[in-house]
């Protein structure tokens, strides 16, 4: 397989779960390099549906090895939550497979507390935070005053450096949210819990890796979110707090950029999106309604109903140029069966002018209007396709249209959620 990077191309929730379950097969590493417990993949594996925000996926394959990334932002209670989970249904949580650099982030209550507060204070449109922390705790780790994973193991520079980030953190609560000021010991013992547990799993992610890829192990990076979340290249400023594209691979894993591999970008076969921000293809009518509905398309993490709409071409050209997309892996194709005629927007009208990507500049996403072309739908129920030839004509035109457009491959077709309801094409 060689190794492996995963990456959402839209808004978050293609379907990267399961297809990070299906390719740890051919894996014997598998790393989650970026974001926190805002995220979650649902994989459904015989039949059993396991919801993950941390653990990468991998862990319910035995005998493979995952890796938390220094680029994650870890919450200690999610994490034992998750670790608990898995062990009452069998699953091989052990710190012999799985491993946690020191240098990643944690997500630590007063984090909670601000983002809660803060999107409660804002003005106007929300951002739609998880109100998870994530934001606060990557806020901490450029400003130098974080709390990192290894810190556990070192109890006394822990409680030194909480009551150092509550002396600001007790300001800003008590003088601009007006809440409540919080104690340092406090903290410090409600974390301490999990932090036992916490330092049974540090590792050194990235000794790991090098000695995977010098032994020929094959490696899959596992990305969380998408590519328009991203904090640099997404609908600023309804974006998530870190970097979403393959790009940050290396850099939250450990690892030199030369140890990627291919890319692989996931599509789903109609766009989503999760609370506030610009979304061109939205639909506010009985076919958005049918596409929510029979895709189930409620947030992993929140249960949020997800805004659904038509695919968007121009979105995914600049997540292919922005990733370096190799393959694509198309998603939820069988949600599209039983629509007479379905539509493609293929490029977007703005001032006057046709754009065939984004336009650059905040704010400017909301303005553009999307231009459609329309192709013939399908009737027939492809839960059930296992080949490219069981698919129906029309269907075949979709994928290969989107081929066209993108001038990358869809190496990979999902007709359900279950692991074996995938068509593979890759040579």
């Amino acid at each position: 397989m060689s190794n492996v990077v995963i990456v959402g191309t839209q808004w978050g929730d293609e379907g990267k779960g399961k297809i990070v379950d299906l390719l740890t097969e051919r894996a014997e590493l598998i790393v989650r390099f970026q974001g926190g417990n805002n995220a979650g993949h649902t994989l459904v594996v015989g039949g059993e549906t396991f919801i993950l925000h941390l653990i990468p996926s991998g862990i319910l394959h035995s005998g493979k090895v995952c890796l938390i990334g220094n680029g994650v932002v870890l919450d200690p209670e999610v994490f034992c939550r998750e670790l608990d989970a898995l062990a009452a249904r069998g699953i091989d949580v052990g710190s012999k497979r799985l491993a946690i650099s020191p240098k990643t982030h944690v997500i630590m209550p007063y984090h909670r507390l601000l983002d809660k507060v803060r999107e409660e204070k804002r003005t106007g449109e929300k951002i739609g935070t998880t109100g998870r922390g994530i934001g606060p705790c990557y806020e901490d780790k450029v400003a130098r005053i974080g709390i990192r994973a290894g810190d556990f193991a070192k109890p006394d520079l822990l409680r030194s450096k909480i009551i150092e980030a509550l002396a600001e953190k007790n300001a800003l609560f008590t003088n601009y949210f007006g809440a409540e000021a919080m104690d340092g010991d406090s903290v410090f013992n409600e974390v301490m819990e999990h932090g036992a547990r916490l330092v049974e799993y540090l590792g050194d992610v990235s000794e790991r890796i090098a000695l995977a890829v010098k032994s020929g192990q094959n490696i899959l990076f596992e990305g969380a979110q998408g590519t328009h979340l991203d904090i640099d290249h997404g609908t600023y400023p309804f974006v998530t707090s870190s970097n979403t594209v393959s790009g940050n691979a290396a850099a939250g894993a450990g690892c030199s950029p030369r140890d990627l591999g291919t890319v692989l970008g996931i599509v789903k076969a109609y766009t989503t999106r999760v609370g506030s921000g610009p979304f061109p293809t939205e639909l506010f009518d009985a076919v958005g309604e049918r596409l929510q509905h029979q895709g189930g398309e409620f947030g992993a993490t929140t249960g949020r109903k997800r805004r659904c709409g038509w695919l968007d071409l121009p979105l995914l050209r600049e997540s292919v140029r922005l990733n370096g997309v190799h393959e694509v892996v198309l998603t939820k194709l069988d949600v599209l069966s039983g629509l007479d005629r379905i539509q493609i927007c293929t490029g977007y009208d703005h001032n006057g002018k046709t754009l065939l990507y984004p336009p650059q500049g905040e704010g400017l996403m909301a303005e553009v209007q999307p231009r459609y072309e329309e192709v013939e739908g399908w009737q027939e129920d492809i839960s059930a396709a296992v080949s490219w030839e069981d698919l129906p004509v029309a269907a075949q035109i979709y994928i290969q249209r989107i081929e066209l457009e993108l001038g990358v491959p869809v190496s990979i077709i999902s007709v359900g959620p279950d692991r074996r309801q995938t068509i593979e094409r890759r040579g």
